[in-house]
């Protein structure tokens, strides 16, 4: 099945735009994440243990947001829904497949809870559900290669280690 890319491991798989996969899902998931994490930010402040790892937690997205529209517009990298070839990066301005943005959101938004709060609350680890759902959504309705969600969550989950361990 495996047809390139730069893991080898990138092809396309059957479009699934219908139930629980719909694009709306993946849209509210991602809008709904940014809200959050925003409006506990700012409900919070950083005065507690809560509202410190909210910020953590914006921090990450936004560094997150940052890197991944740099890297996006450098690799312009073709989607599955333009291509069948997981090859075609740098082929110019509306090419943005690489890396995915949304996954790197929610996986930088979720990780400082998950540092935070994981140790003594072994149930926040559900939250890593909410980003792989995301990476296999965004590759079932061809938004993205399989190479592209998981440099997609190591960003996010990269960026979510370094807000979670900094000093301020």
């Amino acid at each position: 099945w495996a047809g390139g890319g730069p893991f080898g491991i990138d092809h396309v798989v059957a479009y699934d735009d219908s139930g629980i996969w719909a694009r709306s899902h993946q849209t509210d998931l991602a809008v709904g994440t940014a809200l959050t994490v925003v409006g506990g930010a700012l409900w919070f402040g950083d005065d507690t243990k809560i509202g410190d790892t909210f910020w953590r937690s914006f921090d990450a997205m936004a560094m997150s947001a940052v890197t991944t529209e740099v890297m996006k517009f450098t690799f312009s990298r073709e989607r599955p829904s333009q291509t069948s070839d997981p090859n075609r990066f740098f082929t110019g301005h509306g090419n943005q497949s690489f890396p995915s943005g949304e996954v790197a959101e929610i996986a930088g938004a979720v990780t400082p809870f998950m540092f935070a709060y994981g140790p003594d609350h072994p149930a926040v680890y559900a939250l890593a559900l909410l980003p792989a759902y995301d990476m296999v959504a965004r590759v079932k309705v061809h938004g993205h290669w399989q190479s592209d969600v998981l440099v997609g969550a190591g960003l996010g989950v990269g960026f979510g280690w370094y807000a979670s361990r900094r000093e301020h």
